[in-house]
């Protein structure tokens, strides 16, 4: 492959994924890591992509945010896993409090049996899956509906939980870094979900191999508030290991 032809393949991995890790391009084009990084360095000064630590990503992806159809779409497999082992960490008579996303979404599926469960949730999609299990009792949020990930926010929803606790939050949010750890691209998604968080004793996030290591406007929770990760067999070994060191648990699903 010409150099020519190598950029513009990485440009399409970068376009089509909105965040690529280092590893991955350099398989994908079958190439060394040394020269993706170039490739990167001149990329980036053409403007047409973001470097980032470990990989790269598409220009201004700090502030995008993937419609609720496109994240449906990604990594599904791996979220369902993961919504199975985390599922697993819920307890019948537990209240825990379930923030909005698709991996989320697939965890409420997986709490529809539960017996003496609360669910507190600004997620519609969760809301609606669990509106008629008989052993689960739904506190909804009120707030400004999102259309777009279907979520509650803003003063109103933020003000419901006054007095609110519980004894788990799951959130999945858009990115986790060692460095920043979890955060979100909007700034009302990300003050819900730090509210979501105060009402828990501890957090547990629901983060695919996808979100590891990307970086996104707002930070919901720093690495050292959450207790525990759960991931899929993806994942970054290098981000998991960082967040180890930070005393965050992984817990890792098979999704094969």
């Amino acid at each position: 492959m010409f150099a020519a032809e190598r950029r513009q393949a990485i440009l399409e991995l970068v376009r089509a994924n909105g965040a690529v890790r280092l590893r991955d391009i350099a398989a994908q084009v079958g190439t060394s890591e040394v020269t993706v990084r170039r490739d990167l360095r001149l990329l980036e000064e053409q403007g047409l992509l973001d470097r980032r630590r470990g990989g790269a990503a598409a220009p201004g992806v700090l502030s995008q945010e993937p419609t609720y159809v496109q994240k449906s779409h990604t990594a599904l497999h791996e979220k369902r896993a993961i919504a199975a082992l985390a599922a697993s960490l819920v307890d019948d008579g537990d209240a825990v409090v379930l923030g909005a996303g698709t991996t989320t979404e697939e965890l409420a599926r997986r709490l529809v049996g539960r017996r003496d469960l609360t669910v507190v949730t600004n997620s519609m999609l969760v809301g609606t899956l669990l509106a008629h299990a008989p052993g689960v009792e739904v506190v909804m949020t009120g707030g400004q509906l999102r259309g777009s990930t279907f979520a509650l926010v803003g003063s109103a929803a933020e003000q419901s939980l006054e007095g609110v606790r519980v004894r788990t939050a799951f959130l999945s949010g858009n990115g986790l870094t060692v460095a920043r750890g979890l955060s979100t691209p909007n700034m009302a998604a990300a003050s819900m979900d730090r509210v979501l968080v105060g009402a828990a004793q501890e957090l547990v996030v629901l983060a695919d191999h996808t979100k590891l290591g990307v970086d996104t406007m707002f930070q919901t929770a720093p690495p050292e508030h959450i207790t525990r990760l759960v991931t899929d067999d993806r994942a970054d070994p290098e981000q998991l290991e960082g967040l180890r060191a930070l005393g965050v648990e992984v817990l890792q699903a098979r999704a094969g």
